[in-house]
């Protein structure tokens, strides 16, 4: 019985709304589909990668460069300090990136 009440339209409801609706549900459900879809090819994966790569590169150049003005401040060295730990923090990062890069895939 309450299959008959859903199948009959109300009086002076336009059979075009209906379908209008049915094509609006199922274009929603594709893109609902299509959005929550995993990247096959795992690219989330190579983005997180990729950014720490990033990070460690700006934050070893960074941190050494802040290191070397600290002790530029303390020994009045300057700028022997602020350049030689900015190159220490760039080899750092390096090391870093080249260990992420030896590690096998998960």
């Amino acid at each position: 019985m309450a299959d008959e009440k859903s199948d009959l339209a109300p009086i002076g409801e336009d059979s075009r709304i209906t379908t209008l609706d049915e094509r609006l549900m199922a274009a929603r459900k594709r893109e609902d589909e299509r959005v929550n879809k995993p990247a096959p090819d795992g690219s989330d994966a190579n983005y997180r990668l990729g950014n720490r790569v990033l990070a460690e590169l700006v934050g070893g150049m960074v941190g050494g460069a802040f290191l070397g003005w600290v002790i530029d401040q303390f020994a009045k060295t300057s700028p022997w300090g602020l350049l030689v730990m900015l190159f220490v923090g760039v080899g750092v990062a390096f090391r870093n990136i080249i260990r992420i890069s030896n590690r096998r895939p998960e």
